[in-house]
């Protein structure tokens, strides 16, 4: 699994910081999630083939988390796309992006395919034998998800040294991988756990897009190995952020020490603050395990 961040800030543009966007690769997947102003711009920066997007999730419908989807659903059909299109996100993407299409006679040629969201629980929004995405809902000043990607139990992995003691043909190991016991060449049973290994433990990422506090947000979020938390202000805005919905450093790191995450990102910064280091130090004070999302940065799953 890994995580490319394009944009980490909040509210409008910058020549050095872009808004929310971040590409999650997990299980042969490419996933879009969000898709503020530039985001195609800093895909091509990364050298991201626009053809192995095929599914983009967007939080809400507030302008630094999806202007930049229109551009990008544009330039899919000048380079001539033929796959699908998933889109999902709250209810009225839809109408704002077929408009926007119909203004400019610029239909696509591809399927494009929408999945509107207005519940207040948790669905799933995703799932095949690898991965399973589910929204987590939050509280922001208009209907707004944040997601949950989880890797399923992978198949087991071959021994080769147990197999070559035991003498079992390759034509076995189909089955030794998916966890069943199987005959050796003398006809005799020999058991699963004596040939094979367990598979990697499934990873799992949250992303809380913008949100207030509610600490009843640590369940949906409980024990994941990284989570995104917007930490849109410091200690010292905190009234801000509770007028406008969003979330502190500290704050943010409360969520994470409650649900025992593995590792926690800040992310979704305000452009007033000059140094992004106090979010690193107040986050601190109350989890130690933070990162700063900084755009351009590129986040490998141990």
């Amino acid at each position: 699994m890994k995580l490319t961040i394009l944009g980490s800030y909040s509210a409008t543009p910058h020549v050095d910081k872009a808004p929310t966007a971040q590409l999650l690769e997990i299980r042969g997947h490419r996933f879009l999630i969000d898709c503020g102003e530039g985001t195609q711009v800093r895909l091509r920066q990364h050298k991201v083939k626009f053809s192995h997007i095929k599914h983009i999730f967007i939080s809400h419908l507030h302008g630094d988390h999806f202007y930049g989807l229109p551009g990008l659903i544009s330039t899919f059909r000048l380079l001539g796309r033929e796959a699908p299109l998933h889109i999902h996100g709250p209810k009225g993407i839809k109408e704002a992006i077929l408009l926007l299409l119909k203004l400019a006679d610029s239909w696509t040629n591809y399927p494009l395919h929408f999945h509107e969201l207005d519940d207040k629980d948790s669905v799933l929004l995703y799932a095949d034998d690898q991965v399973e995405v589910t929204t987590i809902p939050l509280k922001h000043r208009i209907y707004t998800n944040g997601f949950l990607f989880k890797e399923l139990p992978g198949l087991r992995k071959i021994n080769k040294i147990a197999t070559d003691k035991h003498q079992i043909d390759i034509s076995q190991f189909h089955k030794l991988k998916l966890g069943e016991d199987v005959e050796d060449d003398q006809g005799q049973i020999i058991a699963n756990s004596k040939l094979t290994l367990d598979p990697s433990a499934p990873r799992s990422y949250a992303f809380c897009s913008d949100t207030a506090y509610f600490p009843e947000l640590a369940n949906a979020v409980q024990g994941v190995d990284v989570m995104y938390h917007e930490s849109t202000f410091l200690e010292d805005r905190k009234d801000l952020a509770l007028k406008t919905y969003h979330s502190t450093a500290k704050q943010a790191a409360m969520i994470a020490k409650q649900a025992q995450i593995g590792q926690l990102l800040l992310g979704h910064f305000s452009s007033r603050y000059n140094s992004l280091d106090p979010f690193l130090e107040e986050a601190k004070t109350v989890f130690e395990n933070v990162q700063l999302a900084s755009d351009g940065m590129v986040y490998d799953f141990e």
